[in-house]
């Protein structure tokens, strides 16, 4: 997968993934808990909210007063659900 095919990446509303198109913080969040958990979440981006006593709410308070932290949790959310969308378009073919 190219990084172009990553970023012309769209879900199955036919929105770009990386422009995050009616997705909330809460749902980005809670995607990736789900697809990394903490720990995973943790060892690719170092952020105390999700190493020491981790929780949605937590860590939402944090993202929302800290840009540069949203901004890793948006990039890894676009990166992961890009990869998703179009390796079930391959699985399909």
């Amino acid at each position: 997968m190219t990084t172009s095919s990553l970023s012309d990446a769209r879900d199955e509303s036919g929105h770009l993934i990386r422009e995050l198109h009616g997705i909330t913080l809460a749902q980005i969040l809670e995607y990736l808990v789900a697809h990394y958990g903490w720990l995973g979440l943790d060892e690719r981006i170092h952020i105390n909210c999700f190493a020491v006593d981790p929780s949605i709410k937590s860590s939402l308070v944090f993202l929302r007063r800290t840009p540069w932290a949203r901004a890793k949790v948006e990039e890894l959310y676009i990166k992961t659900r890009s990869k998703e969308v179009l390796s079930k378009k391959n699985e399909t073919k």
